[in-house]
């Protein structure tokens, strides 16, 4: 999975891979390989393995918009926002002219952990269509423009890949 997080006014492309027990995670072309344990519901434990062998505690305590995290480390508090990489916060991908209907389709892969609209809704700019949880974060997707919902492609519990049609909008 590929994401972007703004740490001030820095914006660091990071990618996260799955390697058996351990992640490989690259930050801005630098690659670790990180065996990482939850300790409890907000911490997790991360041993950087290879030549820098360092060790973390990170509490991560979500705040404000979905994707918007306080880090505790031992060296303080850091705001961070994360969202896929290229994407804008909270948006969705979509299709369609300005006058036609328009396909909602998801920016990542992820599970939907909720359904906020039903067809026949009608939604405004900004408004949820759905969350849908990435790497034990919850992003809301909002509708890009007004309109009224003509189909919801998913319901709660299902696993989506990237650009999967969650909903048509007219």
């Amino acid at each position: 999975m590929l994401f972007d997080i703004e740490i001030g006014e820095r914006v660091h492309r990071v990618s996260v891979e799955r390697e058996g027990p351990r992640y490989r995670i690259a930050v801005d072309g630098r690659v670790d390989v990180v065996d990482v344990a939850r300790v409890d519901a907000a911490t997790l434990s991360l041993i950087v393995q290879g030549e820098r062998h360092e060790s973390h505690e990170a509490a991560l305590l979500e705040c404000g918009e979905p994707g918007e995290l306080e880090v505790h480390l031992r060296e303080g508090v850091v705001a961070a926002r994360v969202r896929p990489a290229g994407s804008r916060r909270g948006s969705a991908q979509v299709s369609g002219g300005p006058g036609g209907p328009v396909k909602v389709t998801s920016p990542m892969p992820g599970k939907i952990v909720r359904v906020l609209v039903s067809p026949g809704d009608e939604v405004g700019p900004g408004q949820g269509l759905a969350v849908i949880e990435a790497m034990k974060m919850e992003n809301e997707l909002r509708a890009p423009r007004q309109g009224r919902v003509a189909s919801v492609h998913v319901q709660e519990g299902a696993l989506v890949e990237a650009g999967r049609l969650l909903a048509v909008l007219e």
